[in-house]
């Protein structure tokens, strides 16, 4: 969990409190597009001298206060942002279904936007006006209901090459003795990351019942599970664990911060991650426009920009979606990663049933 700070300079929030970037709300001056999208197209539309309402971000980005700030500036449009793991914001949805506070969520894992689409949570029927990749294509849903932002990878391998000589070179490598109680994962429950990790690894193995037999015999191995990708990479950093499995983009920043003695291996298959922005059904019409603005600054070069710096040794670490812009170059080429690619739809629905029975199974 992180720690966000008010933007205006007047007031801290633990992860999990509302960052207030814009304590009042403001007329929208006017201003020119401020920032160009891939494709090459002005980003910010017509301005309005509509009075601006707050548009509540909840987010578990690395980079989602530098970027809320970036489109406040830009836009004048003030932004009250919510920063916690995913699975708390989602919780928080849940218990907010029948009068919902937020505006907008930013979260890594289709399969928690389509779980909340299957609930007609999500506002459908609007894409923003941008030059998709192949990535972007094949991430965006048949009903527009959420749009993918980039792409990591769910639990890759990481260890220090120091301590670990001869990392293991396939999932069923793991359960070997060798490996007993040497290592952590996070909670799906928790992490966003993390659940379409196991989803993956069930859809891999051939169902749920396969899935939850490899989970149990990894758990009958030593498995430490940890809330977090930082808690379990601190495990890994203090010797507690030889082995962790984290988010690429987590394990690519801790080989930056370590000069390469930590190393990231990705065992086949390992499960693409999109990370997406969905929009609130219920919200005031309002502030779904201007959640539509936040969008298209997102994916504009500005946006892309303050993604590929907000962050840059953790969520900043992705293969970008948008036609024109180069992941960073610690990324490794995508095309030698062995990605494989699960229907966030199918398992989206079964992810409250998953982390239950990880809970209560795998967990201690």
């Amino acid at each position: 969990m992180r720690t966000s700070t008010s933007m205006s300079g007047t007031s801290t929030a633990t992860s999990g409190a509302v960052t207030t970037l814009a304590a009042t709300s403001a007329a929208l001056a006017s201003i020119a597009a401020l920032a160009v999208a891939a494709t090459g197209t002005a980003f910010a539309g017509d301005v309005t001298a509509t009075k601006a309402v707050p548009l509540v971000v909840y987010s578990a980005q690395g980079y989602d206060s530098a970027e809320a700030t970036a489109f406040h500036k830009a836009t004048g449009i003030p932004v009250e942002l919510d920063d916690n793991s995913t699975g708390p914001l989602l919780t928080k949805i849940e218990a907010e279904k029948d009068n919902p506070k937020w505006g907008l969520l930013w979260v890594d894992g289709a399969t928690a936007f389509a779980s909340l689409d299957q609930q007609g949570l999500l506002l459908r029927g609007w894409e923003p006006s941008v030059s998709w990749n192949s990535l972007g294509k094949q991430a965006v849903p048949p009903d527009h209901s959420f749009v993918p932002t980039g792409l990591t990878m769910a639990a890759t391998l990481v260890y220090n090459s120091k301590l670990v000589a001869s990392p293991p070179t396939s999932w069923a490598a793991l359960l070997t003795p060798k490996w007993d109680g040497e290592i952590g994962m996070n909670d799906p429950a928790v992490s966003g990351p993390t659940y379409p990790f196991v989803a993956g690894m069930m859809a891999h193995l051939g169902g749920v019942a396969a899935g939850e037999k490899y989970f149990t015999e990894l758990a009958s191995n030593g498995l430490h599970v940890y809330l977090t990708n930082g808690d379990t990479l601190a495990a890994l950093e203090t010797g507690i664990i030889k082995l962790a499995l984290v988010q690429s983009s987590a394990g690519i920043g801790a080989s930056i911060k370590t000069h390469g003695a930590v190393k990231v291996k990705f065992l086949a298959p390992v499960t693409a991650l999109p990370s997406a922005i969905g929009i609130d059904s219920k919200a005031p019409k309002a502030e779904q426009q201007e959640a539509e603005r936040f969008v298209g600054f997102v994916l504009s070069r500005e946006g892309q920009k303050v993604m590929q710096s907000g962050d840059p040794t953790g969520d900043s670490l992705y293969w970008p979606v948008i036609e024109g812009v180069n992941a960073l170059p610690a990324l490794p080429k995508l095309s030698a990663v062995p990605a494989q690619y699960i229907n966030p739809y199918t398992w989206g629905q079964r992810e409250d049933a998953v982390n239950t029975w990880f809970t209560d199974n795998i967990v201690e």
